[in-house]
């Protein structure tokens, strides 16, 4: 397989529905792959997506860019109602931060 697609962004779920580990792909949301074995649905999946780009190349159409080659701003707008927006910057005021602080801590959650 070309390494290529080892830069994309793979994920292995239990799919309660089918009774099977998913496989899936970030990049490409329409593509899956179910498996009794979470390596062998990883394995489906990343061999799926290598022939998908493969076919993509073939049609000249445009490949995903990789989510892990793309430049993040860091910047982006949520809209809240106005009375969430009330009370988070009561909160960010008591707590002595900014509100963008108190929203980014909010945020972020430790990976386990």
């Amino acid at each position: 397989m070309a390494k290529d697609i080892d830069r994309y962004t793979y994920r292995v779920t239990w799919s309660e529905e089918d009774q099977e580990h998913v496989g899936l792909c970030a990049e490409f949301p329409s593509l899956s792959w179910l498996a009794e074995d979470p390596e062998l649905a990883l394995k489906g999946i990343r061999q799926l997506v290598h022939d998908c780009t493969e076919d993509m190349r073939q049609n000249n159409e445009t490949v995903p860019e990789p989510l892990a080659s793309k430049q993040f701003s860091g910047k982006f707008m949520v809209r809240v109602p106005p009375e969430t927006h009330r009370l988070l910057a009561i909160e960010a005021a008591e707590s002595g931060v900014s509100l963008n602080r108190l929203i980014s801590s909010k945020l972020h959650r430790p990976r386990m």
